[in-house]
């Protein structure tokens, strides 16, 4: 069986959802239909910034840009090196940056980031567009999460951050510790202001704010998949505190909904941006409209009036007062600039030789040679991918394959703890095809593989379909036109706390001073029907 390549494939950024909407004004969630997990974002002026958690994936800390809530623009990233480089030179899944905060006080961007290794990070920028000053270690420690800053009327300033189980030993409970007046280095011990272990297990993730003289936590609790969204109240900083859920998944589709933003409009709207995982395709990003009501946030729609809300699905355009841009996040990349993609990550700190973009209309990359205690492709350092734009599209890459050695193999993956890919590879008599799925990756399985037939051209190429539920399929083409599919399909998992990505690698089993090399022409994303 063979399928053809869709005709008049185009350069194409991914617009959320939410971008066309229904023609009258109205948005659909998700907006981001992409693992943007543990949001955090701000107002400055009528510009809006969101972050992210990268985790391990570098660059790291990406920023988003809009002018409306809906519509988002990926315009950089604040970490280009995760600190410490010599331990993040190498694949370390799950750790890294987890959720971050950003705020900008005094005319100046502050994101504050948790590795939960190695304690609580600092970058600051005068710019949203950088440069960011490197990371600087606010405080030490093993489990430290989810910073949030708060500056205080009288000057001082505040950090509430919570724990992770799995460093520290303990979690479920919220913190407060006062700053220098720089918010730089906490100075006093942590005072613990909530106790989640009765009614809210495993909160974590709070955002500190304050209003009409109330301190406020907004904090999720319940767990990834299956949590809710509580807001913690106090006249005082440390409290006690007034527990409240203000949303949860209720009666819409939309499970465990939490662990986001609250920011509001210039016009005096009030919006709550937060995630819902999704499994392979990662923690996506809704926009759930938000009202006060005796000085509680009420999240979503509340049919019942009760004070807890629920996610929409739908729902009216914030009002922004004009028209204003609408931008998209890239997707297909046709690697003419002199700059890679703000899409791509690798998956550890790169090295220089990775890959290379030229001014003549081509990302070049070099093999490389991996460490011995790499097992499969599940810690690949140089896989540059990307995440999952839709829950149905075909992405087709075409390339050129130019290897020098014996063992160099080139593939196009599916990547998560079980991942597949369709590759190309130099053996002694020729390049061959083949197509090898892992099922357990991150157990250290190894990898089957089915062979196909010899490849003829230099110019390849390759595509993957993923299909609704993150089913995947590869094939390929030496002319462009006619693809054949190879190997079995396989359903793409996530990897450790993130998504399923897709993207490239390039290896070789042997030392010299001169590896192969291959160039790619372009890779083009199509969003299928369902």
């Amino acid at each position: 069986m063979k399928h053809v390549l869709l005709a008049g494939l185009l350069f194409l950024q991914f617009c959320s959802n939410a971008q066309t909407g229904n023609g009258n004004g109205v948005y659909r969630n998700p907006i981001l239909h992409a693992d943007y997990s543990d949001p955090d974002a701000i107002r400055v002026g009528t510009d809006y910034y969101m972050v992210s958690s990268s985790f391990t994936h570098i660059p790291g800390l990406p920023i988003l840009h809009s002018k409306d809530l809906v519509n988002w623009e990926l315009i950089g990233h604040a970490l280009t090196v995760q600190p410490p480089a010599e331990h993040y030179n190498k694949v370390q899944h799950g750790a890294g940056v987890w959720a971050p905060s950003i705020r900008y006080h005094q005319n100046e961007f502050y994101i504050y980031y948790p590795d939960p290794d190695f304690g609580i990070y600092l970058i600051k920028a005068k710019n949203i567009n950088g440069p960011w000053s490197a990371p600087l270690l606010v405080e030490a420690g093993k489990g430290l999460i989810d910073p949030c800053p708060l500056w205080d009327d009288d000057g001082k300033v505040y950090l509430a951050h919570a724990y992770a189980g799995s460093r520290a030993g303990f979690k479920s409970i919220l913190v407060v510790k006062e700053m220098n007046k720089e918010g730089t280095k906490t100075i006093t011990d942590p005072v613990l202001v909530y106790d989640g272990h009765a009614e809210d297990p495993t909160i974590e993730g709070p955002k500190f704010y304050k209003r009409n003289g109330y301190y406020y936590l907004f904090a999720p609790a319940g767990g990834v998949s299956t949590g809710w969204q509580l807001v913690l109240r106090s006249k005082n900083i440390y409290g006690p505190y007034e527990r409240k859920v203000v949303m949860d998944q209720g009666t819409s589709p939309v499970n465990g909904p939490h662990q986001g933003a609250w920011v509001n409009t210039t016009s005096g709207e009030d919006w709550f941006l937060h995630f819902q995982d999704k499994e392979a395709y990662g923690r996506i990003v809704h926009l759930q409209p938000m009202k006060w009501i005796k000085d509680w946030p009420v999240i979503g729609n509340d049919p019942d009036a009760d004070g807890k809300g629920e996610p929409v699905m739908e729902f009216k355009k914030p009002n922004m007062g004009k028209a204003v841009p609408v931008p998209a996040i890239p997707v297909s990349d046709e690697f003419n600039t002199s700059r890679i993609g703000l899409q791509w990550q690798w998956q550890a700190n790169p090295q220089e030789g990775w890959a290379f973009a030229t001014p003549q209309g081509y990302l070049q990359l070099f093999s490389v040679l991996l460490s011995d205690s790499v097992q499969n492709a599940w810690d690949y350092p140089n896989i540059l991918a990307q995440k999952f734009p839709a829950e149905s599209f075909t992405a087709t890459l075409k390339f050129s394959f130019l290897p020098r050695w014996e063992g160099e193999k080139f593939g196009l993956i599916v990547h998560g703890a079980d991942y597949g890919y369709i590759a190309v590879e130099k053996r002694k008599d020729g390049n061959y095809l083949s197509q090898a799925n892992c099922i357990q990756a991150d157990k250290g399985k190894k990898e089957t593989v089915q062979d196909g037939q010899k490849a003829v051209k230099t110019d390849i190429y390759f595509q993957v379909i993923v299909r609704p539920g993150g089913q995947c399929s590869f094939g390929y083409s030496e002319d462009g036109q006619t693809f054949i599919p190879l190997g079995q399909s396989f359903v793409a998992k996530p990897g450790r706390w993130v998504g399923a990505k897709t993207g490239f690698f390039f290896t070789r089993t042997n030392k010299t001073n001169d590896a192969g090399q291959v160039r790619l022409d372009w890779f083009r994303v199509i969003k299928n029907e369902k």
